[in-house]
């Protein structure tokens, strides 16, 4: 095992955007390439999944790690949680490279930081795979329920989510439901399929995509009222009133938002704005864009419950107040004329200004 480069030894500090710390790690007897990169640990240690994915080079993950670090920072804060923002990538596809070796590697870079970044699944790992990084790692959370551990965090991802299309429909339509409204849903995997439920329980009208004809064919077979696009293309220029999308990365672009007719935009995907702009965009085609990292927490909350000893209904009540935490974004939006996307991240770094570097976790 062997740690390439740890912080910034190429010296490239502008390129890391104010984060705190990323550790490029590699081994070579089990073929593990990732980088953990930890944006901020102000309000406490950085808490964030492990994502394994084919990313096309090291560049490309490099990216994708610091943004996904960076927003986890801010949805912890705006979660009102004692935990900073980090994240982990492992390069390389998880069907095929995904073995106990290459885990239980992992898991022991993740131990070298000392506690400083906690780790847990996210695209590409499941609990089953945490419970391996477990047997070299002491902060690893998001364990199966066998073990002790919460499981399947994309139950309050998609329960969080719902919450806050509630608040979106209450400012849009004025009534908190979406009940008689058509939602598309690109994406139906771990998180997407279970946000359809609830819409469906919500009395909505349900549209789906998926880059996966199996992913859509589940949903299909259980739910037959639901109708599937042909693609995601074809999803957003359907006659919506909410698009939610809930797969990878980078959804919102220019294009998408042009093409848009859905009066609401909220999504379970981390990062959705293409590129900075894209909230204005949003704006000024009146489209009411929900924070992707204010709704999608749930699923954060419930694997920090597990820290102080997993309780569901605890976890799920504190998902509940995504839907008055939304709220709380459009009117700090509404009375300081700005996107909601900007309110966001004004809320969470007033907090983090506010309560400034919690200590107590370093001193234990």
């Amino acid at each position: 095992m062997k740690r390439v480069q740890d912080s910034v030894a190429n010296g490239v500090f502008a390129e890391l955007d104010g984060h705190e710390q990323v550790v490029f790690c590699a081994d070579e007897a089990s073929g593990l390439r990732a980088i953990i990169a930890i944006h901020s640990t102000t309000l406490g240690p950085a808490l964030g999944g492990t994502r394994f994915y084919p990313y096309a080079d090291e560049a490309a993950a490099l990216t994708d790690v610091l943004n996904l670090a960076r927003g986890m920072s801010y949805k912890a804060a705006l979660a009102g949680l004692d935990l900073g923002g980090g994240k982990a990538v492992i390069i390389g596809d998880p069907a095929t490279a995904k073995s106990e070796a290459l885990l239980r590697a992992y898991g022991r870079f993740v131990q070298s930081l000392h506690g400083r970044y906690i780790t847990a699944c996210d695209v590409g790992t499941y609990s089953e795979d945490m419970d391996v990084v477990a047997r070299e790692c002491d902060f690893v959370t998001g364990r199966s329920t066998a073990n002790g551990g919460a499981g399947d965090s994309s139950v309050l991802t998609a329960y969080g989510v719902f919450q806050g299309m509630r608040a979106a429909a209450e400012i849009a339509w004025g009534v908190p439901s979406l009940a008689g409204r058509t939602v598309g849903v690109a994406g139906v995997g771990k998180v997407g399929r279970h946000l359809v439920e609830r819409l469906l329980e919500d009395d909505a009208r349900v549209v789906v995509s998926d880059v996966s004809p199996e992913a859509v064919l589940r949903v299909l077979e259980t739910h037959p009222e639901v109708r599937a696009a042909g693609s995601t293309d074809e999803l957003v220029q359907d006659a919506l009133d909410v698009y939610a999308p809930c797969a990878l990365g980078g959804a919102l672009t220019d294009d998408v938002v042009a093409g848009l007719k859905a009066r609401v935009v909220c999504g379970a995907a981390n990062n959705q704005l293409a590129h900075p702009g894209v909230e204005k965009l949003l704006a000024d085609a009146g489209i009411l864009y929900a924070p992707d990292y204010c709704v999608n927490s749930g699923g954060l909350i419930q694997v920090a419950d597990e820290l102080v000893g997993f309780d569901f209904e605890r976890a799920r009540q504190r998902s509940e107040r995504i839907f008055d935490t939304t709220r709380e974004v459009f009117r700090i939006a509404d009375d300081e004329d700005v996107p909601p996307s900007v309110a966001a991240d004004r809320i969470a770094e007033r907090r983090m200004a506010a309560i400034g570097r919690r200590e107590l976790w370093l001193r234990r």
